[in-house]
């Protein structure tokens, strides 16, 4: 028997609720359930509540105690809250690792080799911890996953099962990462005209650099933890060259992971070799101006072809003699950024650049010159209304960085504003230089496209030092240092996917997602496990997510004393 709730709806469009104790009894000839009304208490608003409430009191003298009826005069029974786990960043996490092809190429591989071990929901756990709560893969056995997040399937991992996962991704690595690019090409429709690579490094805080190379399934590794020029200022510690190439719009492509003396350079002709195969219309090497040289331009031609450079603008003499000079409309592109082509030379040895101008910032420096050479003249007058020379004041202003651009000695060796160094100055404000060898690229893809370099250095701030946190790393042998790499690109891959999706970036997303948890509770029988309440901006993230609103109870066990999470 229940309670039975029904409505009618009046002319004036009110509506009256009604209340019947019925049963659920079956009709043989129609071969259906049908409700039987028992007994009508008539219309909701007119019920004696008192009345109800002693009807309840005496089914409950006549009830066990353990089966007694809920009601307010009744007592509640205890309900613990054992636990509250993660839930939100998970769901996200798996539903984008299927659709981009993560799981089903690691799948693949594994069955191609006849291995039944859990490596697919293995890494598939260490890339969610990176995308929440990233940690050594001690911390994601021990903490994270048992503590921290509420994923089944993942039940009864234990750490040295996630080495043996790193191991198995280490000799896939490349053939997963094509396949992954390949599915997320298609899926969200990147645009592969242009491809943008670089590398940084990573140091580990050890003394001494490894030596020998290491044999793991066939395949030599060789040793990755060099010394060499550090990105981070860290020149005395052993290090690793991490390449990458992405996407305009970020999703990276294929990753690398070097010994930490390997010159830029000479990584090039490799990755031109290893992109050939893939569905790429070019790949430009995009680097800034600490890589402009004669003998690195000439390396760049010969093994990617093509190149986008920053060039040093003060310390090339065509710049200024020749680019800046050259009269010439600028086109504008943006808001902040107009361009003009200039070609220098003849020939086979002509140069192409590309003066670019940002308005805003031109601006933002004049007036920030306008105020150091206020600075500077009231410093120059106070030097001359002394009655003595002061020889270690005036030394003083003319090294300074900041004041010495712009002075120069008089006849008596005293500082003196020298009006042919400010105008020079003038010539470079808002303004940078862009070579190029690639004809094909009009001026504005090509200022566009050093400008969308900022992708990629993004991708690695995201790695090093915000989000995924690719260092510390607690490996010391080559194959695990690489497939950790591997793995942190694995979670990029799937953080920006997330970011295209839903338009915003992931410290936004991933702070909705966490609102969403798995609450465990005990009763006096059963162990519960519930989903939190799902607000309205909440299910439109999920939705644009692609994750199916998981349902209210996410698993109903009975009590035991030692009930685990996952």
């Amino acid at each position: 028997m229940y309670l039975r709730i029904t409505e009618r709806r009046n002319k004036d469009g009110s509506t009256v609720t009604y209340y019947a104790l019925a049963e659920n009894t079956w009709n043989a000839q129609a071969r259906r359930a049908e409700a039987r009304v028992v007994h009508n208490f008539g219309r909701a608003d007119q019920v004696d509540c008192e009345a109800l409430k002693r009807l309840v009191k005496s089914i409950n003298r006549v009830l066990d105690e353990g089966e007694a009826v809920v009601t307010g005069a009744t007592a509640v029974p205890d309900i613990a809250i054992d636990a509250v786990f993660d839930l939100g960043v998970v769901l996200a996490a798996r539903t984008l690792w299927e659709e981009l092809g993560i799981g089903e190429a690691i799948r693949q591989r594994a069955a191609k080799v006849g291995l039944s071990a859990p490596h697919e929901i293995a890494l598939f756990a260490m890339a969610a911890n990176r995308l929440e709560d990233p940690g050594s893969k001690l911390a994601c056995a021990e903490r994270w996953l048992p503590n921290v997040a509420w994923m089944p399937e993942a039940r009864g991992l234990k750490v040295d099962q996630l080495y043996r996962a790193l191991d198995f991704l280490a000799v896939w690595a490349d053939e997963i990462e094509r396949d992954v690019f390949l599915k997320a090409a298609d899926l969200f429709r990147l645009d592969v005209d242009l491809i943008f690579y670089d590398t940084t490094t990573a140091y580990f805080e050890i003394a001494e650099a490894d030596e020998d190379e290491q044999e793991w399934a066939g395949r030599l590794f060789a040793p990755l933890r060099r010394r060499g020029h550090s990105k981070e200022g860290r020149d005395t510690h052993p290090q690793v060259i991490i390449a990458m190439a992405v996407t305009r719009d970020g999703m990276p492509v294929r990753s690398w992971v070097l010994p930490g003396d390997t010159a830029d350079v000479t990584t090039v002709a490799r990755i031109k070799d290893d992109l050939r195969a893939w569905r790429l219309g070019r790949c430009v090497f995009v680097g800034d101006a600490g890589m402009y040289s004669a003998e690195n331009l000439a390396t760049l031609s010969r093994g990617l072809g093509r190149y986008i450079l920053a060039v040093p603008m003060r310390k090339v003499r065509d710049i200024e003699t020749e680019v800046l000079t050259r009269p010439g409309r600028y086109k504008t592109v943006a808001a902040n950024l107009q361009v003009k082509e200039v070609w220098v030379g003849d020939g086979e040895r002509r140069r192409r650049y590309v003066l670019c101008v940002n308005p805003q910032e031109a601006e933002r420096q004049r007036q920030h010159r306008e105020q150091i050479l206020a600075e500077l003249e009231a410093e120059i007058t106070r030097l001359n209304e002394r009655d003595v020379d002061h020889p270690k004041a005036a030394c003083q202003l003319m090294a300074s960085r900041r004041y010495g651009r712009y002075l120069s000695a008089d006849w008596r060796g005293r500082p003196k504003l020298d009006t042919a160094k400010v105008k020079a100055a003038e010539k470079f404000d808002g303004k940078f230089v862009v070579i190029t060898n690639d004809d094909t690229l009009s001026a504005e893809d090509v200022a566009l496209g050093y400008k969308g370099a900022w992708i990629i250095e993004a991708c690695f701030r995201r790695m090093k030092q915000s989000g995924l946190e690719v260092r510390p790393m607690f490996h010391w042998t080559a194959r695990r240092i690489e497939a950790h790499v591997k793995l942190c690109v694995l979670a990029l891959q799937m953080q920006r996917a997330a970011e295209i999706r839903c338009a915003l970036p992931w410290a936004r997303i991933a702070h909705a997602l966490a609102a969403l948890k798995a609450v465990r509770y005990r009763t006096e029988s059963r162990t519960i496990v519930q989903r939190t309440r799902i607000a309205s901006e909440l299910a439109e993230l999920l939705k644009k997510l692609g994750v199916s609103t998981p349902k209210l109870v996410l698993s109903v066990a009975e009590a035991t004393p030692t009930s685990e999470n996952s």
